[in-house]
């Protein structure tokens, strides 16, 4: 029956992949910031879109999927997740590092993956994982065995010994990492750290400039590498052809990555108009993660986070909502991420609604954000992002007008990755 079921799904990839489709809705969201058009018609060729506008012949023979009173919009691309790993809150998340074997998160992963797809989410940049089981999880997508959405990995998250991207709180000697793992001290061992994780396939370098909310024995704002170090990454990280994201909530953890030449800055809870000014000066994309930070202070309200944790979760979630409207004041280029696995996975639209419920911004804009801004941070915008001639046929609709309600969002009705259906009414 699984043997089956495997032929049946490699078949419909085959079938969708190898047939001109035209996809009708009553509106359009190109992702280019343009405004949204009526009587849509894109024409998708194999896995490439050969055309997209308003009231297009259909091509003879071409099969037609009519959505009706929907809008069409490129794939979302989440830039900031963690598929691989057990959720907040869950049964066994606080002490899964010494309790999971690393086969067995790499299968819980499956259906977090299959869940981010089917949510309208066609590209994911995964920030984290352990034992390189995101890669794993990547191959697995790529190779069809798996559905999800495309994939950047990073491999181990690189920190300091004790900090955010290390396991604290057990006895000695039960979780002692080292570069390969990400834990590195000094220039030497963080250059050993970016090559170990280019070595086992990460497309992305992720870095840990300050503590963290969810990790223990540090302090969410404080610095955790110096200049010196973080420079040593982003250059390693850069003759090897690689970007780098970097961790950071406190104010002088965002001016020292920002400084180093990072690509991206995450979550920046405690960013100040000086750091926004020098994002902005210098190119860096602010990647806010505040479905998160809600997550997070919903959380420690609710007493699944106690003590310290608690304290940084309020306090970071306070922050961040002040961090967006900085950015945007500031003209920062803003990304979608939702740090999901903080967040249960597949739920990844609130944070396209928070752009516009906490930034100020409308659904268009932080449909944009969530499409073609977030594909220019992944270095991917000539594929995907749009739906433009010659990109990827990455294509999600959902009921209604989403331009005068982004909430509508959350009822995607419509997947396409790749020219492949997975989803449709």
């Amino acid at each position: 029956m699984r043997k089956l079921l495997t032929l049946l799904f490699f078949a419909q990839a085959a079938l969708a992949a190898d047939t001109v489709v035209a996809i009708k809705a009553a509106r359009l969201i190109d992702g280019t910031g343009a405004a949204p058009i009526a009587n849509a018609v894109v024409i998708v060729t194999n896995n490439t879109i050969t055309a997209a506008g308003s009231n297009l012949a259909v091509p003879a023979g071409a099969r037609v999927i009519d959505l009706g009173d929907a809008t069409l919009m490129p794939g979302i691309i989440d830039a900031h997740t963690h598929l691989v790993g057990r959720v907040l809150g869950e049964a066994g998340w606080n002490d899964s590092a010494v309790r999971d074997f690393d086969g067995y998160i790499a299968i819980r992963a499956v259906p977090n993956a299959e869940a981010t797809l089917m949510a309208g989410v066609t590209t994911v940049r995964n920030v984290g994982a352990p034992a390189f089981d995101d890669i794993a999880l990547r191959q697995a997508i790529d190779e069809g065995f798996v559905r999800g959405p495309r994939m950047q990995t990073a491999g181990h998250a690189i920190g300091i010994t004790g900090g955010h991207c290390d396991d604290n709180g057990f006895k000695p000697g039960l979780l002692d990492r080292g570069p390969r793992d990400g834990v590195a001290n000094g220039p030497d061992e963080i250059r050993a750290a970016v090559r170990n994780q280019v070595k086992y396939g990460a497309d992305v370098i992720k870095v840990c400039a300050t503590g963290g909310v969810l990790s223990e024995g540090d302090a969410v704002g404080a610095t955790q590498y110096s200049f010196e170090e973080l420079k040593a990454l982003v250059d390693e990280a850069k003759k090897l052809d690689r970007r780098v994201a970097a961790h950071a909530h406190g104010t002088d953890g965002i001016k020292l990555a920002v400084r180093a030449g990072v690509t991206s800055i995450e979550h920046g809870s405690f960013m100040d108009d000086e750091a926004a000014k020098m994002m902005a000066e210098r190119g860096t994309f602010y990647v806010p993660t505040m479905y998160a930070g809600e997550t997070v202070e919903k959380a420690a309200k609710s007493g699944v986070l106690k003590g310290q944790r608690a304290e940084k979760a309020l306090a970071a979630a306070a922050a961040m909502r002040n961090a967006v409207k900085l950015a945007i004041a500031n003209h920062v280029t803003l990304a979608m991420g939702t740090d999901a696995g903080v967040e249960p996975h597949g739920t990844n639209m609130r944070e396209v609604e928070l752009f516009v419920e906490w930034g100020g911004l409308t659904p268009l804009q932080a449909i944009n954000i969530a499409t073609m801004n977030s594909a220019k941070l992944l270095g991917w915008d000539k594929r995907i992002g749009s739906i433009e001639k010659g990109k990827l046929a990455d294509i999600i609709a959902a009921p209604g007008d989403v331009a005068t309600d982004i909430h509508k969002l959350e009822r995607v009705s419509f997947v396409m990755k790749n020219g492949v259906v997975y989803k449709q009414p």
